[in-house]
């Protein structure tokens, strides 16, 4: 799994945490974010993540994953844009939005389809969120 534009580790550093079997990249392109994420897998011991230092779109993992999730990387067409290249085929990019994103979803082209959007309950939380699942079809590794 990749998080794009991974910021302060979120999602990336709670799904290690609670999936260690999982590998997780955190690709981010400010390096003072990276220090801070690199300096945050120690502390925590998270053997299974590592730190890349790059903007997302120029950056080719050595194996496409199974999922790219971003939580406040761009709009939709943005995050395809941008990431629908480090995906498998048959993988998926998985966008964390808060109200249902119906204008960004209006917007997209042929490249993706919408497998699903889930809504979240985030507890104590008095906001919508949702989870946005989608399928690259073309262009995708």
């Amino acid at each position: 799994m990749v998080d794009v534009g991974s910021g302060a580790g979120l999602p990336g550093i709670p799904l290690a945490l609670a999936r260690p079997e999982w590998h997780l990249v955190l690709v981010e392109s400010s390096h003072k974010k990276s220090a801070f994420l690199r300096q945050a897998v120690l502390e925590l011991q998270l053997r299974n993540v590592q730190v890349v230092t790059e903007r997302v779109e120029r950056w080719h993992p050595p194996e496409p994953c199974d999922v790219a999730i971003s939580r406040a990387f761009s709009d939709l067409s943005g995050f395809i844009q941008g990431a629908k290249h480090l995906c498998r085929s048959g993988g998926l990019l998985a966008a964390m939005k808060g109200v249902y994103p119906d204008e960004e979803l209006a917007q997209l082209g042929s490249d993706v389809k919408v497998r699903e959007v889930i809504a979240l309950d985030v507890p104590d939380l008095r906001a919508a969120r949702h989870l946005v699942l989608l399928k690259p079809l073309s262009g995708a590794a």
